[in-house]
C-alpha cells in the first residue's frame, strides 16, 4: 500500500461504510456474527460500529431477532440534493431553447458506471425528430457523448476506463491508437462534430460542460442533426456549433462552473 494512501486512511470509517454496503448487498436482515463474517471480521470488533450506525438512524435492529438492516436513511440524504436533479434543473431550459432556435434534438449525457446515460432530452418542434429517451445508457467508444467524457478524463482514468471496456478490447492496435489519437483531436478542438455511428443520417455534435470545474468536465452536451433537414454546411459549421457553446455557458452558470 501506498505511504499516502496510509497516512490518510481511517478504520473507523471504513469499518462503517463495510458494514453499510454489505447489508446493502442482502436481501435479508442478518446478525453481528453474519455481518462480520461478510465484510471479514471479528463480531467483537464491528459492535460499537453497529452501535452507533443504529444511534445514528443508518441501520434498524429487529427486536425480536435482533438482526440488521438498513433504514430509509441512506435513501431519503441522496435524494434531498441530487447533483443530477440540479443538472437537469439548470439544463432544461437552455436545451429546450436550443432545440427550438435550431429545430434539432439535443440531449445531455453523463459518465454512468463507465456508459453514457441520458439524463434529459429537449425534442425538435418540428414534424420530424429523432428522440432518445431519458435514463437510456450507450456504450462510451460508440457515441459522441463518450468520445467527449472519455477526451476530458484523466491520462490515467482514460486508461483504467479503456482497459476494462469490452468494445476498446476488440480494436486492432491500429484502431485504438486511431481512437486515442481522436480523443486528443476533441480536446484540441473542444467539440467533436462527426456522422452518428449507430444511426444512419445523423450527425452528432458534442461539446463538454463544466470544462473549468475542478473534477473534470460534468456533463456533455448533444445535438443530433438530422442531415436531411440540414443541407446547408455553412449553418452545420457557423450556426449549430456556436449555438451549442451558448447553450453550455448558460448551463454552466446555472450550476456556478
Amino acid at each position: 500500500m501506498k505511504e499516502k494512501e496510509l497516512k490518510y486512511q481511517a478504520p473507523a470509517l471504513d469499518k462503517g461504510l463495510d458494514i453499510l454496503e454489505y447489508l446493502s448487498s442482502q436481501s435479508i436482515p442478518l446478525s453481528q456474527t453474519e455481518i462480520a463474517i461478510g465484510i471479514e471480521k471479528t463480531p467483537n470488533e464491528i459492535y460499537r460500529m453497529l452501535m452507533s450506525l443504529e444511534g445514528r438512524g443508518y441501520i434498524i435492529r429487529d427486536e425480536v431477532s435482533g438482526k440488521y438492516r438498513l433504514s430509509l436513511k441512506l435513501f431519503y440524504l441522496s435524494h434531498r440534493h441530487s447533483p443530477i436533479d440540479e443538472l437537469r434543473k439548470a439544463a432544461q431550459f437552455p436545451l429546450e431553447e436550443l432545440a427550438n432556435s435550431l429545430r434539432q434534438s439535443c440531449h445531455l449525457s453523463i459518465l454512468y458506471m463507465n456508459q453514457v446515460m441520458v439524463i434529459i432530452h429537449a425534442k425538435s418542434p418540428g414534424p420530424i425528430a429523432l428522440s432518445i429517451e431519458e435514463g437510456n445508457l450507450f456504450p462510451l467508444p460508440l457515441t459522441a457523448s463518450g468520445k467527449v467524457l472519455l477526451a476530458y478524463m484523466s491520462e490515467s482514468e482514460q486508461n483504467t476506463t479503456l482497459r476494462g471496456n469490452a468494445i476498446f478490447k476488440k480494436y486492432s492496435k491500429a484502431q485504438q491508437e486511431e481512437f486515442l489519437s481522436s480523443l486528443q483531436d476533441i480536446q484540441h478542438t473542444g467539440a467533436y462534430l462527426k456522422n452518428s455511428e449507430s444511426v444512419s443520417g445523423v450527425t452528432d455534435i458534442s461539446v463538454p460542460i463544466g470544462i473549468n470545474s475542478n473534477n473534470g468536465i460534468i456533463a456533455c452536451l448533444t445535438i443530433s442533426m438530422l442531415n436531411a433537414l440540414n443541407m446547408d454546411k455553412n449553418i452545420e459549421n457557423d450556426v449549430i456549433l456556436e449555438e451549442a457553446y451558448k447553450c453550455v455557458k448558460k448551463i454552466e452558470q446555472r450550476i456556478g462552473v
